[in-house]
């Protein structure tokens, strides 16, 4: 399962992957040693290369924040495969917006050039996933700012493909 973490505005890239039982966390591509035990509702205590955490979840209206003993955090937590977490919060469409991979595929075919002025709904990327085809579309009317989709390259779940400013 992959998964795009925010913590305190600052994003990472989750990856949690069962092997014979148990979990093997990526944190960036760094594999962590991480067991966990739910401890009751909204507590987990986690032992981290051998060291032991006892985390706190609490749901605001505000959003969602996580206390590691005093130490408050703000988070968010999205899954770039679900289509909620591609189309992004209402109201969020000033400001760079960026296209991610929703799977592991091919890019077969870059549709425009960088810097390239694009309308909402346009094809940018064209990815090939399990035999099919899918063409990955501008979330907005603007200019593709940076285009890191290169044709023939292989991308996985949540990898970044353009951004549109």
């Amino acid at each position: 399962m992959l998964y795009q973490v925010g913590i305190n505005g600052r994003n990472y890239r989750l990856e949690l992957v069962q092997e014979q039982g148990s979990w093997q966390c990526r944190l960036d591509g760094r594999s962590l040693a991480i067991d966990a035990v739910l401890a009751g509702a909204d507590r987990l205590s986690l032992l981290i290369d051998g060291k032991s955490y006892e985390i706190k979840r609490e749901r605001t209206p505000g959003g969602t924040y996580v206390w590691v003993g005093n130490a408050g955090y703000a988070v968010e937590v999205s899954d770039p495969r679900s289509l909620l977490a591609r189309k992004g919060k209402a109201g969020e469409e000033s400001g760079p917006r960026k296209l991610v991979a929703s799977m592991p595929g091919k890019i077969v075919r870059v549709l425009v050039a960088e810097n390239a002025e694009v309308d909402a709904g346009q094809g940018i990327v064209v990815v090939e996933a399990m035999k099919m085809q899918n063409e990955i579309k501008s979330p907005k009317k603007g200019a593709v700012k940076k285009l890191m989709a290169r044709e023939g390259a292989n991308v996985n779940a949540g990898d970044v493909l353009a951004i549109v400013e």
